[in-house]
């Protein structure tokens, strides 16, 4: 069952501790009122979708695109930063200008979280894939860290695509599997998921229902 999800921001890590005294590692992610601006359908459109907006934004209306500043306009609804669609089901479809908040999800429930990773720039391949580098004697001189050969005979006498070499390392988009919900404030809106999350401070996170896990 195919529901939507919801646009988040990854306010910071901390440590949570149980009733039992057991403490986990936990990030803390506010959900900042999302609301439903449009839908999709597969006699319309050719598939069931769910288009949210969330975020405050500053900018003046004036500097939104038109085909945004249509759809704010339609509902009146303040300018957001962020319009995310969520495919869904049939039956899960909701009316333009629905509002979901935290308690959409419940405790003990498993998420699947969406974000841009950091960003560290080029990285070698001991740092970037976990190479172990050359030998530190025996004649090995400047190159310790380097990643040895890369190719092979005169046949094929090229270097494979997707061969691990040093290159620039994070700011792609990840997704982390199977993180439970360990508590949800409704009052401040906000979700403590146990683990890590992908992503810096104030980063957008895109949550939805587990795949994997009901």
């Amino acid at each position: 069952m195919l529901r939507t999800g919801l646009i988040a921001t990854k306010i910071g890590n901390t440590s949570y501790y149980f009733e039992n005294g057991v403490n986990t590692h936990v990030t803390i992610l506010k959900i900042d009122e999302c609301v439903v601006t449009n839908t999709k359908t597969i006699d319309k459109d050719g598939y069931n979708a769910v288009q949210l907006a969330s975020i405050e934004t500053n900018k003046d209306i004036s500097n939104i695109k038109k085909p945004q500043r249509k759809i704010f306009s339609s509902i009146k609804l303040n300018p957001k930063k962020i319009l995310k669609e969520f495919k869904v089901d049939d039956e899960n479809i909701l009316e333009v200008g629905t509002k979901l908040n935290a308690n959409h999800f419940k405790v003990n429930q498993f998420i699947d979280a969406s974000s841009i990773s950091i960003g560290k720039g080029f990285a070698g391949v001991m740092k970037r894939h976990n190479f172990g580098g050359l030998r530190a004697s025996h004649g090995v001189s400047i190159s310790h860290r380097s990643h040895g050969s890369t190719g092979q005979n005169q046949d094929p006498g090229r270097v494979f695509k997707g061969k691990k070499m040093a290159g620039r390392m994070g700011n792609r988009r990840v997704t982390k599997q199977n993180l439970k919900i360990v508590e949800i404030d409704n009052n401040n809106n906000l979700l403590i998921v146990k683990g890590s999350i992908p992503g810096k401070k104030n980063s957008i996170i895109y949550l939805k229902d587990s795949v994997k896990k009901s």
